[in-house]
């Protein structure tokens, strides 16, 4: 039934539901009918007939909807409504205790002299959808297990640290040391859920909107996959996400529903606060979100249960033996209810009930005050539990809870339903005593009247503390909390490393393989081999880990019901529910959430995965640079490649695919350690290292960060390692590759990645051509280096009268002689990072711009960064210095048609995935 125009409309293809039925009798035939059918014939058989029924009922014009939306009423009757086993009244003065220091925090926190912040309203609105999953369902740590995991919504946090006040979690002054962590530290409080922020606190941070959804949705994927491994028992494990209605605009949110439903996802409620506003205004001032929601998730193959109303409606909607109060439901838009909980319970009669005959009779006998507070259903406990317990058993489907709401509820009429709302965060004195009123608070006027109100605490022994404590006990535990209980791993000897320090003798291969084969040898490992968990985007094949498919075997949770087209071959995709592979489609986001999941396992569950996500480089920073951020901010681990890394390396793809730039987007996540390796004996300790740092030791010792490496996919032949190799400079960002042989003038070329070869030749060509004796240094990591001198300048700054530090970037070169030319296949800004600390002239070289199609050659000519612009950059820093005589650069240029991009030598061919 449409409202206003027909091309927007608010309930789609619904079915009634609260009717009343005039002629149960013959309604019960019709279901006995279906019944036998079933029982006597079959499912298929009853699926026939059905079908059959609704050809002929619309062969006769009898509307038969598609089942995509039900009324605007509540999903579960009021007669199948479950006991509900709490004390209410006793949970009404928790509530209303947690909403008042909730809102006092907030309302401190913009004392003069702050003024730091916060939000009320939202809190204010779903306070009671936490309250009763605190009190009933919210499993605990304390059986040694992951408990429940609960993704807050962001901008409720007040109303989580007023509960935990209220549990003596956090005291007086940590609250009134809201949003303010350094300068009240260590009593600061983080404005947001931040694990990082508040390790012993927080799990998820996610207040990024859409991330938490999508992170939700993966981390019951996780454990599931952790269960089918035998890595931890899960099956307790119940995920929770609290989102609000205009967060769903965000495509994170809806993005993914489909692999919840697909793999039955059932350890999964999203619970979605429909208090119809955004930020500004309304989600759907002219339609119905929940409708359109409701939708949404029916489509996807998600449980849907719709909590509109509060008990409130029960009676009215029980006299509906018309319709006509449904019909008005489903009819009025998201912009009328928002308006009719900011007016008078007159005003209601007149516009909601006032316009026919039969509306205003049934609330004939009921006074203004009583329509007034005709409520919301996510206000109800009694509603919100049989929700939450109609979502605990339901099997085979995850669910939704869609759950209408009043922003800003309980605050007062200039905060209630307010447009403005979300943006208030101070009480006046008036304010506060009409929240105190309704709250039946026991604090004087006199303590509300200079705008700092005092918090309350209703006694440590008294009953709704005591029955906070218990139901918590009851539940395993108090929550959020966040704990660390895996053990150190043992960690693979030298040998899982031999291979690859030995090179690849004739043979060239892309870095990208040379690390495909190190970890091959890392999963064979007894210890950690298992712990590895694959992730890659539909890409496996162009990585060449499609070596994995027979051994480690792709997880579905349903095994593979079906014979593969590639059965008869070695590298056949193989399918198992127990698979170690996740094969997450074309979606980087989804991958990257398996990463943060499986990433942070360790503390979620005590058992750390190790997760190895590999993708095209340019789709990682780039394209999902947020979740790095919440990969960081949850404190995961784990490595992430950018393959097919560099602005010419993948010159066959294009533009889109050609990165240039994300080392220098992962320089700006301090969570992670970034690394351009050029060889295989290279990568072997930087991977070593990264097991060391971030599994190898305590929970104390162990490092919360993440590894990015960039690799390519040209092949070249890597040598084995020397014997007298730098070990530290290769993990601390530099070390000597090649000493210049021949020459007499000195100068220096660092490189990292696939130009350390360009490098090589260069210095070649130097010492043949122009008596020019350069060294090759192998810049593994740019950012590490700047990231250390960046620490010792910031020592030297605040210890003035210590002995000043030297970065290790000037220490390591500070014997070289000669000019620096630093060269990569990234944009000049990478190697660049470093500049101020190398002891000489330095001139960088870089894939600055876009990229696009050619051969490598061409392409590297183009943004001149091959081995003769190397040698180019090398004789014009000599010339300055007057090492070398002005007109050999002229000479270069012409001798190496540097001006002619065609002349180029292709360089090996390939350049696609």
């Amino acid at each position: 039934m449409a409202s206003g125009s027909d091309r927007n409309p608010i309930i789609i293809g619904g079915l009634p539901s609260q009717v009343p039925d005039f002629d149960p009798e013959e309604t019960q035939e019709w279901l006995d009918s279906l019944d036998a059918a079933v029982d006597e014939r079959g499912r298929e058989r009853a699926r026939y007939l059905m079908l059959r029924l609704i050809e002929r009922a619309r062969e006769k014009r009898v509307a038969v909807p598609e089942m995509r939306s039900t009324d605007y009423v509540n999903t579960i009757a009021t007669k199948d409504e479950p006991f509900f086993p709490g004390d209410e009244d006793v949970e009404r003065k928790v509530l209303n205790a947690t909403r008042w220091n909730a809102a006092v925090m907030v309302s401190r926190a913009q004392r003069p002299g702050i003024g730091v912040g916060g939000h009320i309203a939202t809190f204010a609105s779903s306070a009671s959808l936490y309250d009763v999953g605190f009190n009933h369902f919210f499993r605990g740590k304390d059986d040694g297990k992951g408990g429940d995991q609960i993704f807050f919504q962001g901008h409720a946090s007040p109303g989580i640290y007023a509960r935990a006040f209220l549990l003596d979690r956090l005291s007086e002054a940590q609250l009134d040391a809201f949003r303010q962590e350094k300068s009240k530290a260590p009593n600061g409080l983080s404005s947001y859920p931040h694990p990082r922020l508040m390790p012993d606190f927080w799990e998820f941070p996610t207040v990024s909107m859409g991330l938490g959804p999508l992170g939700a949705i993966y981390q019951a994927r996780m454990n599931r996959y952790m269960e089918a491994r035998g890595i931890a028992d899960t099956s307790d494990s119940h995920v929770w996400a609290y989102l609000g209605d205009g967060e769903m605009d965000e495509p994170e949110s809806l993005g993914q529903l489909s692999i919840a439903a697909r793999e039955g996802l059932d350890n999964l409620t999203f619970v979605v606060n429909c208090n119809l506003q955004r930020l500004d205004g309304p989600v759907r001032g002219n339609g119905k979100i929940i409708q359109e929601l409701e939708s949404q998730f029916r489509g996807a193959g998600w449980n849907v249960i719709k909590l509109v109303w509060d008990r409130s409606w029960d009676p009215l909607l029980a006299q509906d033996r018309t319709g006509i109060l449904v019909n008005k439901l489903n009819t009025t838009p998201d912009g009328q209810f928002q308006t009719y909980a900011t007016e008078t319970g007159a005003y209601i009669r007149d516009h909601f009930f006032g316009d026919d005959a039969r509306l205003r009779d049934m609330v004939k006998d009921m006074s203004d005050q009583q329509i007034l507070h005709l409520g919301r259903g996510g206000h109800d406990h009694r509603k919100v539990y049989a929700a939450y317990a109609a979502a605990k058993a339901h099997k085979g489907q995850p669910t939704v809870i869609l759950a209408q709401t009043v922003k800003g509820w309980t605050l007062g009429p200039n905060f209630e339903g307010r447009n403005a709302t979300h943006q208030m965060k101070k009480l006046t004195a008036e304010d506060l005593k009409r929240f105190r009123d309704r709250l039946h608070i026991p604090i004087a006027d006199s303590h509300l009247e200079d705008g700092n109100p005092p918090y309350y605490h209703p006694g440590r022994d008294s009953e709704e503390i005591q029955y906070m404590h218990d139901r918590r006990k009851g539940l395993g535990g108090y929550v959020p909390t966040r704990v660390v209980r895996s053990k150190p791993l043992a960690l693979p000897d030298e040998k899982a490393y031999a291979t690859a320090k030995k090179g690849s003798g004739q043979q060239s291969i892309a870095t990208t393989m040379a690390f495909v084969r190190i970890l091959k040898d890392l999963m064979r490992d007894k210890e950690i081999g298992k712990r590895f968990v694959l992730i890659a985007p539909d890409e496996y094949r162009t990585f060449g880990m499609d070596a994995f498919f027979p051994s480690a075997k792709i997880y579905n949770p349903l095994g593979q019901q079906y014979e593969s087209v590639d059965r008869d071959l070695l590298l056949a995709y193989k399918e198992s529910p127990t698979g170690q592979l996740l094969h997450d489609g074309i979606s980087e986001a989804g991958c990257t959430a398996s990463l943060i999941a499986a990433g942070s396992a360790y503390a979620t569950h005590g058992e750390p995965l190790i997760p190895v996500y590999v993708f095209y480089s340019m789709f990682g920073f780039q394209r999902t640079g947020d979740q790095f951020w919440q990969m960081a901010d949850q404190l995961a681990r784990g490595f992430v490649l950018g393959a097919t890394a560099g602005r010419t390396t993948l010159t066959g793809e294009g533009l889109q695919h050609a990165d240039g730039h994300s080392q220098l987007l992962a320089s700006t996540n301090p969570g992670c350690v970034a690394y351009d390796p050029a060889f295989g004996y290279e990568i072997a300790h930087i991977v070593k290292d990264g097991l060391r740092r971030m599994y190898g030791g305590t929970p104390e010792e162990n490092e919360d960060v993440f590894y990015y490496l960039t690799v390519y996919n040209e092949p070249i032949q890597h040598p084995a390692e020397p014997a007298d190799v730098d070990v530290e400079g290769i993990l601390k960002g530099v070390y000597r590759y090649s000493g210049g042989e021949k020459g007499e003038i000195p100068a220096q070329i660092m490189a990292s990645g696939v130009a350390v070869p360009w490098a090589v030749e260069a210095q070649r060509i130097l010492a043949d051509e122009w008596n020019v004796k350069a060294d090759v240094w192998s810049a593994t990591s740019w950012n590490e280096l700047r990231r250390e001198a960046v620490d010792v300048e910031r020592y030297n700054l605040l210890h003035p009268e210590e002995e000043q530090r030297v970065p290790y970037v000037t220490r390591k070169l500070s014997g070289a002689q000669g000019p620096f030319v630093a060269v990569s296949d990234w944009m000049r800004s990478v190697p660049d990072q470093i500049a101020r600390w190398v002891p000489g002239a330095y001139q960088s070289l870089g894939a600055d711009g876009f990229g696009f199609a050619d051969t490598r050659g061409a392409a590297r000519r183009f943004f001149h960064i091959d081995a003769q612009s190397i040698v180019l950059a090398v004789l014009t820093e000599l010339a300055k210095d007057g090492k070398v005589d002005r007109s050999a650069l002229k000479t270069a240029v012409d001798r190496y048609d540097l001006l002619d991009v065609a002349s180029a030598d292709p360089g090996v061919a390939g350049g696609d995935a």
